[in-house]
């Protein structure tokens, strides 16, 4: 199936998880007074919010149209209470385009940016790629997660290792907050990226492994979020609470640094000393081992 046609399928997914999420109570719609089968919006009342017909918004929802002008997306944005990140979602997925495979993504930093990283000798912090594989780490980073460097390449992705690894999974008491945002972030890479193999094994992969991941992709939830806070239970350095960045690397735009900094108010910048610690054991054990 091309790009294109796989693009319009998952609209329709989209479009049908988002209408049954909104109820006619939310967007100002009186009661009908006839049952609903399923929950949220019917066709026609989306179409009408929408100011479309019911047969057009009925066939972009089967995938059976392929031209959708903005004007008609964000009329169906708006009925259906679409947030940014799920606005921009929706009109990835109305202009897939058939193209060519691109180029595979470096999997890789340059120097410049591991001199950068490790020049961050108090902060963790990591690179993600495409499909949020981590190609790049400082020494706190490392510390941070897991000893990345003993994890295999092709394993060395945080989706993968938040909802596969035990000893990454357990460092999360906010667990399902935090798997669930990496889920979002991952569909809006697959609609990014329709041809790339790996990012469509991955999600196979993950799907056919954890209940929990196969249930929220189901969902289509997509999230634009560039910082956040989150709680970290870290077996040497403790109960951290940290606050994270996510920066783009404009030389290499698939590439982002998250950079992860002590929470004010709390005992983490402590928590940090015992990271930094066992940040050196690591590098020493590393230099013992080769």
């Amino acid at each position: 199936m091309g790009s294109a046609a796989q693009g319009h399928l998952v609209l329709g997914e989209f479009l049908k998880a988002k209408r049954a999420g909104v109820s006619p109570e939310d967007v100002g719609l009186p009661d009908s007074g006839r049952p609903r089968r399923v929950p949220g919006l019917r066709r026609e009342e989306v179409a009408q919010l929408a100011d479309v017909s019911v047969d057009y918004y009925t066939r972009l929802e089967q995938g059976r149209t392929t031209q959708a002008s903005d004007a008609v997306l964000s009329g169906i944005a708006k009925a259906l209470r679409l947030t940014p990140a799920e606005w921009e979602y929706l009109r990835l997925c109305a202009r897939a385009p058939v193209r060519p495979v691109s180029p595979p993504p470096a999997d890789s930093v340059s120097p410049a940016t591991q001199a950068l990283l490790d020049s961050m000798v108090r902060v963790p912090a990591v690179v993600l790629g495409r499909r949020m594989d981590v190609i790049g780490w400082n020494a706190m980073g490392s510390a941070l997660f897991t000893d990345l460097s003993r994890i295999e390449p092709r394993h060395r992705n945080l989706a993968r290792m938040v909802f596969l690894e035990p000893r990454v999974r357990a460092l999360y008491p906010d667990w399902r907050d935090v798997a669930g945002g990496f889920v979002e972030r991952l569909r809006m890479d697959a609609t990014r990226y329709p041809d790339d193999p790996r990012l469509h094994a991955l999600v196979d992969e993950l799907s056919e492994r954890d209940p929990d991941f196969r249930h929220w992709w189901a969902r289509h939830a997509v999230r634009g979020v560039t910082s956040g806070r989150k709680r970290v239970r870290h077996p040497v350095a403790g109960e951290l609470t940290l606050d994270w960045q996510a920066l783009r690397i404009t030389a290499a735009p698939e590439q982002t640094i998250i950079v992860h900094t002590a929470a004010e108010d709390t005992g983490t910048r402590r928590g940090f000393e015992a990271l930094a610690q066992w940040a050196d054991h690591l590098a020493a054990s590393a230099r013992t081992a080769g």
